[in-house]
């Protein structure tokens, strides 16, 4: 059962013009009703054009108006409400940060699965395990993401490399070729370094991967391959908490369905490199 309606028009709620938010506005406070109105009976209730409506969809990284209304009546099957994130108190107590940070991290994750598309991961992991070499752009926050990406492919024995200023990933995208891959992650989807680099690498013919947040931005519309993740932290950004439990949950689906795909090839190294690293922690 499809779902992930509600947390999808919550996430792009900012970002739409009036007519959109109109009838974004109305789907939140009815979800019930609209899965039982046509397109038609939804413009006029909402007194919006039905190419608004369908302009919304798009938006939203659905097909048209009926998937909208197959996830909608999946997350009421499920009982999927439109959950809040839990303001962070500074200066509360320490149980009541555990309690919201936690909570967060929690609603982060659920969230990205409703807004994760599992065609778009196939895609990625096609692209991953069949790439020459897997060229990996991240800053600032988003450069600890990319040293996990590394670090998981490279215990498996992938050529990939993790670039975190911005003259070593223009470096790196200059000398890729079309059998390598080059994956972005910002979680803005505006980094313009990340933006610039992965412009480069598109030039020379590199596949592009982007993880960023839910929604169109210029570095998830440069790409071939969007991976999304939900977005969150409103009132704190600068620890880029919970978006980061996001992106490293998306990360380790990556890595989970690469080695179930190849897992003759992958376990046997995998243990490998676990038996070194518990050796040389004894030696």
């Amino acid at each position: 059962m499809f779902n992930g309606g509600l947390v999808s028009i919550r996430e792009l709620m900012e970002g739409l013009n009036p007519s959109e938010r109109k009838v974004a506005e109305f789907i939140l406070a009815n979800p019930q009703k609209v899965v039982d109105l046509s397109i038609q009976r939804l413009a006029e209730l909402t007194g919006v054009s039905e190419a608004s409506i369908i302009r919304l969809t798009r938006s939203l990284n659905m097909k048209g108006y009926k998937e909208l209304k197959l996830r909608l009546m999946g997350d009421l099957t499920n009982n999927l409400k439109d959950e809040q994130y839990q303001d962070i108190n500074i200066g509360g107590s320490t149980e009541s940060l555990i309690q919201a940070v936690s909570s967060n991290n929690k609603q982060s994750i659920e969230d990205t699965v409703a807004v994760l598309s599992p065609i778009e991961v196939e895609k990625a992991v096609k692209a991953l395990c069949s790439a020459r070499k897997i060229a990996v752009y991240g800053v600032g926050a988003s450069a600890v993401i990319a040293e996990d990406i590394k670090q998981k492919f490279t215990r498996i024995g992938w050529w990939c490399d993790a670039y975190s200023d911005y003259h070593s990933q223009m470096t790196s995208a200059t000398i890729l070729t079309e059998q390598d891959v080059a994956f972005g992650v910002s979680y803005s989807g505006q980094t313009e370094e990340i933006f610039s680099s992965l412009t480069e690498a598109k030039k020379q013919g590199a596949q592009i991967i982007t993880l960023t947040r839910f929604g169109p931005s210029p570095i998830a519309d440069l790409s071939d391959i969007k991976l999304f993740t939900s977005s969150v932290e409103k009132s704190i950004r600068s620890g880029a908490m919970a978006s980061r439990i996001a992106q490293l949950n998306v990360i380790d689906i990556l890595f989970v369905s690469i080695a179930s795909h190849k897992h003759h090839d992958v376990i046997p190294l995998l243990e490998k490199t676990r038996l070194i690293v518990k050796n040389t922690k004894r030696a």
